[in-house]
C-alpha cells in the first residue's frame, strides 16, 4: 500500500496569508492558535506536521491545476469547452478568475496553484520554525526539516514560474506583519529557493531506493535544484546539479518508455520517476482527474477508465510532429476500442472535432474509487534534458550535450540527433524533444514562457475546436488573484493585469 499523505488542515489551525480567502475586512486581528503553538514537542507532532505540508500537493495535483493551468495553455493538448476551461486556451482568464470560480472549477484554476502553494509554505514554515527544539531522534528530526525546506523551495518555484515576482514567505504568519508581505523580484525569489534547497542538500536524506513513497530523496532535491537553475537561466548551476544526479546512479531510465506510464509497472518505474505526486486506489485518498479526463467520453473506452468524460485531447498537428517510429507516438491515439470490442475511428472520438486525439499516459482501468497511475514530477528524462540544454547554452553543441540527448532519442527509438548543429538549432532540438517526452506533464507551457517562444508558437496551435488563440505579452505570467491582493495591503497585481 503506498503512503498516503491526508490532510491536517483541520487539526491544525493555522493563520494562512489570507489564502484561497475572500476578505471583506482588512483589519482582522492575525494571530497564531494556542494549539499551533503548543504541538510539534514530539516526534510524531513533527511528523503530523510534515504530512500538512505535503497535503498541499493535493490541491496542486488533485485537480490537477499544476498540471491542467499549463498544459491548457500551451500547444499540445486542449479541453473540451466546458466548465471555464477553454479560458485558458483562448486566454481570456482575468484577476478575479470570475469563469472559473462560477463553474466551481478554482480547482483547476491558478487560483487554485497560489492557494496551495502558499498553504504549503505556510505549513513548512512552522516545522522549519518548531521542529528544531522538538524531543525526538535527531537524525530524523534533521530529515524532517530538509524535507520542509524541500517543499518550500518546490512551492515557491510552482508560484513564480506562474506569477513572475511573488511574495517570499520564510515565516509562519504569526503577527500581522508576518502575514502581509509584498512581492520579491524573480532573481531574489531564486535566491531563496536555491538556498532552501542548500539546507535540504545537507539534511541527510536518503537516496532511493531507500525512501519512502512520495517523499524527496537527496537525488530529488538535486533534480529540482537543476530545473529551478535552468528557468532561473543559471546554466552552470542547472549542468552541475544535474550531472549530480546522472552521476549519482541512483537512477535509471526505464528501457520502455512505454512502461513509465503503465499502472502495472508503477513500482518498477520509480527508478526513473524521481518524484511523483502519488495517489492510491481506495477511498479516502489522494486521486486526480486526468484519467477522467483523458479517456473517452462515456467512459467508452475499457482500456482508459471505468468512468472517463472525453474532456482533454491532444491537438492533431501535435500528433503528427512524431516521427513514425518514435515509441512516444505510442502515448497518443486516434482510435480506441469500446466496451463491445469494436474499433472506434478518430471521427467518433468526440462530437467536438473530427481530429480528436487521445493521451495515453494516465490510463486506470481497474480503480473504482479512485486512481492508481501518480502523477511524474521530476523524471530522470528531465535531468539528461536540462543537462542538454545546459551544456549547449553554456559551450554549444558539444559531443557531452549530444550524449545526454541522444539517450532520450535512443530510448525512444529514434537516431541521434543530427551532428553539427549550430547552438540555437541545438538547443531548439531540446526544447522539441522535451515536448514530445513531457506533453501533457505540466511541462510545455514553461518551456514557451522561459524561452520567450509562446508569442509565436501558441498562434499557431490551433484547430476547428480553437480556430486562433489570442495569446499576448501579458500571458507570460497569471493574473494574481485579485482576493489575494485585496486581503493584502502589501500586495500589487502584476503590473500587465492592473
Amino acid at each position: 500500500m503506498k503512503k498516503r499523505f491526508k490532510s491536517l488542515y483541520k487539526v491544525l489551525p493555522m493563520v494562512l496569508l489570507g489564502i484561497g480567502m475572500t476578505s471583506c475586512e482588512l483589519d482582522e486581528t492575525v494571530y497564531s492558535s494556542i494549539f499551533t503553538d503548543n504541538f510539534y514537542q514530539t516526534g510524531p507532532d513533527a511528523e503530523k506536521g510534515l504530512i500538512a505540508a505535503y497535503s498541499a500537493m493535493s490541491g496542486l495535483y488533485g485537480g490537477p491545476a499544476a498540471l491542467l493551468v499549463p498544459d491548457y495553455s500551451a500547444d499540445q493538448v486542449y479541453p473540451r469547452a466546458v466548465v471555464g476551461r477553454n479560458t485558458l486556451t483562448l486566454f481570456t482568464v482575468e484577476p478575479t478568475y470570475t469563469t472559473q470560480r462560477s463553474a466551481g472549477r478554482t480547482f483547476e484554476s491558478p487560483q487554485q496553484i497560489w492557494a496551495s502553494s502558499y498553504s504549503g509554505i505556510e505549513n513548512a514554515n512552522w516545522i522549519i520554525l518548531k521542529v528544531p527544539d522538538a524531543t525526538m531522534d535527531e537524525t530524523r528530526k534533521k530529515q524532517i526539516i530538509g524535507e520542509a525546506y524541500y517543499l518550500r523551495a518546490f512551492y515557491h518555484w510552482m508560484l513564480t514560474k506562474n506569477f513572475g515576482d511573488v511574495p517570499i514567505k520564510t515565516e509562519p504568519s504569526t503577527s500581522e506583519l508576518k502575514a502581509y508581505v509584498g512581492k520579491s523580484p524573480k532573481a531574489d525569489v531564486y535566491k531563496q529557493i536555491y538556498s532552501d534547497l542548500d539546507q535540504a542538500l545537507a539534511a541527510g536524506l536518503p537516496s532511493y531506493p531507500s525512501v519512502e513513497k512520495g517523499r524527496p530523496t537527496k537525488e530529488a532535491v538535486n533534480a529540482l535544484y537543476a530545473k529551478a537553475a535552468l528557468y532561473n537561466e543559471d546554466w552552470a548551476k542547472a549542468l552541475e546539479k544535474a550531472d549530480a544526479v546522472l552521476n549519482s546512479g541512483k537512477y535509471q531510465l526505464m528501457t520502455n518508455v512505454l512502461d513509465v506510464f503503465d499502472y502495472q509497472t508503477e513500482d518498477a518505474a520509480r527508478k526513473e520517476n524521481i518524484w511523483a505526486y502519488e495517489v492510491d486506489p481506495i477511498s479516502p485518498g489522494n486521486s486526480h482527474q486526468l484519467v477522467g479526463l483523458t479517456g473517452p467520453s462515456g467512459s467508452g473506452g475499457v482500456e482508459y477508465a471505468r468512468t472517463s468524460f472525453g474532456s482533454m485531447f491532444a491537438y492533431q498537428a501535435f500528433y503528427n510532429s512524431f516521427n513514425a517510429a518514435d515509441k512516444r507516438r505510442q502515448l497518443l491515439a486516434t482510435s480506441y476500442i469500446n466496451k463491445a470490442g469494436n474499433t472506434v475511428p478518430q471521427k467518433d472520438i468526440t462530437p467536438i472535432t473530427t481530429e480528436g486525439v487521445l493521451i495515453r499516459k494516465f490510463r486506470d482501468p481497474e480503480s473504482t474509487t479512485g486512481t492508481i497511475v501518480n502523477i511524474p514530477i521530476l523524471r530522470l528524462a528531465d535531468v539528461y534534458l536540462i543537462a542538454a540544454e545546459a551544456e549547449a547554452r553554456l559551450n554549444g553543441g558539444t559531443a557531452k550535450a549530444y550524449g545526454y540527448i541522444n539517450v532520450i532519442r535512443s530510448r525512444a527509438g529514434l537516431p541521434n540527433l543530427a551532428a553539427g548543429l549550430s547552438k540555437d538549432a541545438f538547443i531548439d532540438a531540446v526544447i522539441q524533444e522535451r515536448s514530445w517526452e513531457f506533453f501533457a506533464e505540466g511541462d510545455r507551457w514553461y518551456d514557451l514562457t522561459r524561452t520567450d517562444r509562446f508569442l509565436t508558437v501558441i498562434p499557431k496551435a490551433t484547430n476547428s475546436v480553437y480556430p486562433t488563440r489570442p495569446v499576448q505579452a501579458k500571458n507570460k505570467y497569471f493574473p494574481i488573484p485579485q482576493d489575494e491582493v485585496n486581503a493584502n495591503p502589501e500586495l500589487q497585481q502584476n503590473p500587465d493585469w492592473q
